[in-house]
C-alpha cells in the first residue's frame, strides 16, 4: 500500500514538472507571452532547470525557433522519473556499495519508459488544451482563456478542418483531434 501511495506521489510531482516543462516549449513556439497566466506558473515550475541548460547549450540551438532547452528539461525529467521509479519497484536495485546497479536491460527498459511517460504527459496535456479550447468556443468566446487556448491549439486544429467541414455550423476539428490524441494515449498503452 506504502509503495502505491509512493508512486502515485511520485508520478504527480514528475507529470507535473514534465506537463511544465513540455507546456513552456509549446508557448514559446507559439509566440505566446509569458508574463501572464500561465505562462508565470510554468515558468516558475521549470526555471531552476531550463536556465541552466540554455546556459550550457550552443547558441544556435538556444535561438532556434524550438525552445530546446525545454524539451530537454522534459526529457530529463521523464528519465528522472524512470530512475525514480525502478529504484521504488525494484527494477533498478542498488548494489552492496550503494551504487544502482545498470543492467543493459534495465536501461533500455527505462529508456523506453522515459519516452512512454513524455509522450503521455504531451499528449494529455494537449487532450487539456483542446477541450478547454472547445468549452470555451461554446461558453466564452473571445475571453483571454479563449484567445490563449486558440493560438496554442490552432496549428493542430487548422489541418484537420481542411479535412472535416463544418456541420451545421458547428466545427468538428476539436472533436476529431480529441479522438485522435485518446487512440494515441490508447496505443502507447
Amino acid at each position: 500500500m506504502l509503495i502505491r501511495i509512493l508512486a502515485f506521489l511520485l508520478e504527480t510531482v514528475f507529470f507535473v514538472l514534465i506537463a511544465a516543462a513540455l507546456l513552456r516549449a509549446w508557448m514559446n513556439r507559439a509566440r505566446v507571452n509569458m508574463s501572464g497566466q500561465p505562462g508565470s506558473f510554468v515558468m516558475a515550475l521549470t526555471d531552476w532547470l531550463v536556465k541552466p541548460l540554455r546556459r550550457v547549450l550552443p547558441k544556435s540551438v538556444v535561438q532556434s525557433r524550438v525552445d530546446w532547452a525545454s524539451v530537454l528539461t522534459a526529457a530529463l525529467l521523464s528519465l528522472l522519473y524512470a530512475m525514480l521509479w525502478g529504484v521504488l519497484f525494484g527494477v533498478l536495485l542498488p548494489a552492496e556499495n550503494w551504487s544502482l546497479n545498470f543492467a543493459p536491460a534495465a536501461l533500455l527498459s527505462m529508456l523506453i519508459f522515459a519516452v512512454k511517460m513524455m509522450v503521455r504527459v504531451a499528449l494529455q496535456i494537449l487532450m487539456i488544451l483542446v477541450l478547454g479550447y472547445a468549452i470555451l468556443s461554446w461558453v466564452q468566446p473571445g475571453s483571454p482563456a479563449y484567445l490563449l487556448l486558440a493560438r496554442l491549439t490552432e496549428p493542430l486544429l487548422s489541418p484537420l478542418r481542411r479535412i472535416i467541414p463544418t456541420i451545421g455550423g458547428v466545427d468538428l476539428s476539436a472533436l476529431l483531434l480529441l479522438l485522435l490524441l485518446q487512440l494515441g494515449l490508447m496505443v502507447l498503452v
